[in-house]
């Protein structure tokens, strides 16, 4: 890759920053299309975030991702934020526009949709109520996805039970009921489920596992959004129960397209390529 004045500029902001995959992710795009452009990991404080994305605009960039801890502070900073952004409470896409100001958007929910859209194509939205465990920006972002997607119900288990109360509370519409329940109750609520999603960091390298009786119809797919390891304890035990089985590394991937396709101006897909190229770096850090 030659950079030169021409050079389409993107990046992802986070402190720390060094860890992210989306370096990887948007370069393997833009060696699959040729496209003159580069996608930079960008460490900035938090105390920074404000100029640094006020900067983008004079620096010539496109735009930005953002990853912890900037996500929920920057919807006081940009010019506009998308409807479904604003409902989730956070971003991590920025799009710089032609007259320099800044637009926010949330693409966690579409790679959500997505990743399960093209691993179980036969799921249905009304094939029963879907459980999530947590109640963090992950959480907020799946929950937005199956409302959107017409969950009828959706049932919150979580340890903290004004987390999820206040996603309940952000996310319910007319056409979907959310109940919150403490995590004493996660055998009971999966009975009739259509859908089971993990979005703790419990299972994750380093965190302490998920500890859960499966016992939702096995017709029901079980998603997990944590991709390191990919198989999860939680992904193994209802792989081995029958379960269709998602793992978290694709709605990574897939949340990257729209803001790909903002930035350099070309669509691109998720195939078994990129995931192969992904997968062979998770097992060293980044």
């Amino acid at each position: 890759m030659k950079i030169t004045g021409s050079t389409r500029l993107a990046g992802i902001m986070g402190w720390p920053v060094a860890h992210s995959r989306s370096p990887l992710l948007h370069g393997f795009w833009l060696e699959e299309t040729g496209i003159n452009g580069a996608y930079l990991p960008l460490p900035v404080r938090p105390e920074h975030i404000e100029r640094a994305l006020r900067a983008l605009s004079i620096l010539g960039f496109r735009g930005c991702n953002l990853t912890i801890p900037h996500k929920r502070a920057v919807l006081s900073v940009v010019d506009r934020v998308e409807p479904l952004a604003r409902r989730i409470g956070a971003v991590n896409t920025v799009i710089v526009s032609p007259d320099g100001t800044l637009e926010a958007r949330n693409t966690d929910a579409y790679g959500f949709r997505e990743n399960l859209r093209e691993i179980v194509p036969d799921w249905q939205p009304r094939s029963g109520s879907a459980i999530i465990l947590g109640a963090g920006g992950s959480a907020r972002a799946v929950v937005a996805a199956l409302t959107d997607a017409g969950v009828s119900e959706i049932r919150i288990v979580n340890r903290t039970i004004s987390r999820a109360e206040a996603v309940a509370r952000d996310l319910a519409t007319a056409s979907t009921r959310i109940t919150v329940h403490s995590w004493a109750e996660a055998s009971r609520v999966q009975r009739d489920a259509g859908l089971l999603v993990n979005t703790t960091s419990l299972g994750m390298t380093g965190e302490p596992p998920l500890v859960l009786d499966l016992l939702l119809p096995l017709s029901a797919p079980v998603v997990d959004v944590v991709y390191v390891p990919l198989e999860t304890g939680l992904l193994a035990a209802a792989r081995r129960r029958g379960h269709p089985v998602v793992d978290g590394l694709g709605m990574l991937l897939h949340q990257g397209r729209p803001g790909f396709e903002a930035w350099f101006g070309t669509p691109v897909r998720v195939t078994r390529e990129l995931r192969a190229a992904i997968i062979s770096t998770l097992a060293t850090p980044h």
